[in-house]
């Protein structure tokens, strides 16, 4: 024969309600470590942007440097070109 059980319905929503703002909790610990990790991301980028943009000018810098040395040079005439 089934027997009947009663539910506590008090308890049942309490247990629920914990539950319920445990997953809020994650959710919320969730958001924050995403937004930190949004932050580190954009940080990272704007540090790869930046040595990006050196590494050109330090390749400017230094065909400058090569054009200069070029035209500096003084040919020996007596030599052949090639």
């Amino acid at each position: 024969m089934l027997r009947m059980r009663r539910v506590d319905v008090a308890a049942t929503w309490r247990y629920a309600r914990e539950q319920f703002a445990a997953v809020e909790a994650e959710r919320d610990a969730l958001k924050r470590e995403l937004a930190e990790t949004k932050q580190t991301l954009r940080e990272l980028q704007a540090a790869v942007l930046e040595r990006t943009k050196a590494y050109y000018e330090m390749r400017h810098l230094q065909r400058e440097r090569d054009i200069c040395r070029a035209k500096n040079a003084e040919r020996d005439l007596a030599r052949p070109l090639h």
